[in-house]
């Protein structure tokens, strides 16, 4: 009778766990999440064609998916490995000024013309393929990286924010004042300040025609392909060894480093990766707004850029994807096109778009009360700051 009784109470009570499991997955069944997966694809591959070739929309979904990659790269750093880096504009601004030092007529006493084509041959200055430039520019963001890791890894918490804040600043100084740096050779400077460089040479790819702002598919395209390449790397470096061995950082640096986790290798692998993104989404803004400004290189933006991934979900890919695309389109059409009127109908004297950071931050401060997780969070996240971790969770969440 017991023993009945008792294998009654066991089913009884292995039921609300198996329910319990479901919950915490939360998501849709592998088959059905891939499938959604490919219509969203379809979906970004298609847009340019219901869209005017030089209409705003199109230029703003452009940006939008650069900015994807921006925040991709930031959630390597933060969301995987749990290094916080406030000063991620950085390696924006040295992917960014690769084109302008590679390709363009900004080093005018120069000649140097490789693997170009048309009339870019007869300009002078430094003109390289920008494959070339792209792989350049990822190289030196990684080597910028790897640099900036080097006098954090003994540091935990505020002490890594402050640092990679500072790098940051430097490489706007650089970036503003480089115009009174004068390298060895020519007459050449190091930036051209807040003046910029102007203009960098357009994107030419073999078996393509030269890009144009006459027409932006090309560019969107290109992007859209970026972004793939790059979900492709992240995701599969979220899943191999080093990706488990950045959360396991992230989650505890003494038991990680217990059970064999190379701290020093990891973090520098993980500020490399993340540096080289970003100078993906550098590089290419860069030859898409045809200039490279010091003004784009603020502290803010990588406040802006951080708040795509804290809004999406840290750590989660899908959930960053979700933020930058959400907070790239509240800042280039919801405020300025839709929300600017407001004010003045209301009758009030200011402009919403000087208030567009503390409309973010208020966005934020929504999120982090209602949802911590975020939108979209990573499933082992969303069971610390929902469920709660104990012995149970921590279980169905390794298994």
């Amino acid at each position: 009778m017991s023993t009945s009784t008792a294998a009654a109470g066991a089913d009884a009570g292995t039921k609300p766990q198996s329910s319990k499991r479901l919950s915490l997955d939360g998501g849709l069944p592998p088959v059905a999440s891939k499938a959604l997966a490919a219509l969203l694809a379809l979906f970004a591959i298609v847009l340019p064609l219901f869209l005017d070739p030089i209409s705003a929309l199109l230029g703003d979904c452009t940006i939008a998916l650069a900015y994807v990659i921006l925040a991709l790269g930031l959630n390597v750093v933060v969301g995987f490995a749990g290094l916080l880096d406030l000063g991620y504009v950085a390696f924006f601004a040295i992917g960014a000024y690769s084109v302008g030092w590679l390709a363009s007529g900004f080093f005018s006493d120069a000649n140097v013309h490789l693997g170009v084509s048309g009339f870019v041959l007869k300009l002078p200055g430094i003109h390289t393929n920008w494959l070339v430039v792209m792989v350049f520019a990822m190289a030196l963001c990684a080597l910028g990286g790897i640099l900036i890791g080097l006098p954090t890894l003994r540091l935990r918490g505020d002490y890594i924010a402050i640092v990679t804040l500072a790098f940051g600043e430097i490489i706007r100084v650089f970036a503003v004042n480089g115009d009174a740096i004068s390298l060895p050779f020519g007459n050449a400077k190091l930036t051209a300040g807040r003046q910029g460089i102007t203009p960098v040479d357009q994107i030419d790819l073999p078996f393509l025609k030269p890009f144009t702002q006459l027409n932006l598919r090309p560019w969107y395209w290109l992007v859209l392909a970026l972004v793939f390449i790059v979900l492709f790397c992240v995701i599969r470096l979220r899943d191999s060894r080093l990706g488990r061995a950045w959360i396991a950082v992230r989650e505890d640096e003494v038991a990680a480093a217990s059970m064999g986790v190379p701290l020093v290798r990891t973090k520098l692998y993980a500020y490399a990766v993340g540096a080289a993104i970003g100078g993906v989404s550098g590089a290419f803004q860069a030859s898409y707004l045809n200039t490279v400004n010091a003004d784009q290189f603020a502290f803010s933006f990588s406040i802006f850029v951080l708040a795509m991934i804290i809004l999406g979900g840290l750590g989660s890919v899908w959930g960053v994807v979700f933020g930058a695309v959400l907070l790239s389109f509240i800042n280039s059409y919801l405020i300025p096109d839709v929300l600017a009127n407001v004010p003045s109908k209301l009758g009030l004297d200011f402009q919403l778009t000087d208030l567009g950071f503390g409309i973010f931050g208020f966005l934020l401060l929504i999120v982090m009360v209602l949802r911590p997780e975020g939108l979209l969070p990573e499933r082992r996240r969303k069971i610390e700051l929902t469920e709660g971790v104990g012995e149970e969770s921590v279980f169905e969440v390794r298994a």
